[in-house]
């Protein structure tokens, strides 16, 4: 673990201290919560009655399947807090017929760990990092009525409080967003929202759907060419096998398709810039951001902007 990560917040040039933080560098975690999959959890409701249907044929066969395709992740969330990522893809849902309140985090099936005893772990980490901001982007929903979306909702302001950054016309600076006291901007990607001023819209996430390091990088470059939205954005440095490829490949997984792509994806990384321009990013976020050097490499992006600023 990093630990010149842990406040690199904090620690940027002062230069960097009132530019919005949509034209920072920020590392973010793909899927962050698979680390913590429950094998034999059910499937959520969105999968296909067709694989509904083999996996309760062939339960000793997709279950290794989905865990080894469906974990992106393998740090916890404490974890990858201390190694610098800022931004949280978190899928969170409502198990069938739980008759308690209790919410998970999904990705093909539920985690261990529910929804509010993680983010506690979140708050606790953010009482001894009070410079570090972090953008927690829930998003799915699934299996979530309007009285559990209420219930969450007034969980989050009561957990996160004056922490909870409002939703503001114009992005935030750090020098801003410290002199205020807020540490959380909470995107929460449903109309409710808009009901609740400590709520951020949707933050679009740029999903190649891509198996290879090039098909990624390609369709990130074409994005990049469209011109990059005003407010936060995520580029997304990770790749998807179809059920085809897994079939096809019985002895890989995600983890294995990631490391052997991951050269490729960090030469294009290398050479990304944040800032204001249309190309420039702002989030990127991967798999296996432990033992990949993602954070240390995205955090390292921003002082680019420092040479620009010393340039002019």
């Amino acid at each position: 673990m990093e630990s010149s990560c842990q406040d690199w917040m904090s620690a940027l040039p002062e230069e960097l201290w009132d530019i919005p933080l949509t034209h920072l560098a920020i590392p973010g975690s793909h899927d962050a919560m698979s680390y913590c999959l429950d094998i034999n959890s059910p499937l959520v409701p969105s999968e296909s009655d067709y694989f509904r249907l083999l996996d309760g044929l062939f339960y000793c066969f997709t279950r290794p399947a989905i865990f080894k395709w469906a974990t992106t992740q393998d740090k916890s969330i404490e974890e990858q807090l201390s190694m610098g990522v800022r931004f949280f893809d978190l899928r969170v849902a409502h198990k069938p017929k739980d008759s308690s309140s209790d919410l998970y985090f999904t990705h093909v099936i539920y985690t261990h760990l529910t929804v509010l005893e993680t983010l506690s772990s979140v708050a606790t980490w953010l009482e001894s990092h009070p410079k570090e901001i972090v953008i927690l982007a829930c998003s799915h929903f699934e299996g979530i009525d309007d009285r559990l979306h209420q219930a969450f909702i007034f969980s989050l302001k009561k957990l996160f409080g004056l922490k909870l950054c409002p939703r503001k016309d114009s992005v935030p600076s750090l020098r801003s967003l410290w002199a205020s006291g807020y540490q959380v901007i909470l995107s929460y990607e449903s109309q409710i929202a808009a009901r609740h001023r400590e709520l951020w819209p949707a933050i679009p996430y740029w999903w190649a759907n891509k198996r290879t390091a090039q098909g990624v990088i390609s369709y990130l470059d074409w994005n990049k060419e469209m011109g990059r939205p005003d407010s936060f954005f995520v580029s997304g440095l990770n790749l998807t096998a179809d059920r085809y490829f897994i079939t096809e490949h019985p002895k890989q997984s995600l983890r294995t398709l990631t490391f052997s792509n991951w050269d490729c994806l960090r030469k294009w990384l290398e050479e990304q810039t944040p800032g204001s321009n249309p190309e420039s990013l702002n989030i990127i976020a991967g798999d296996f951001v432990g033992p990949l050097p993602l954070c240390s490499l995205v955090i390292k992006l921003n002082q680019k902007l420092v040479q620009k600023k010393a340039v002019r």
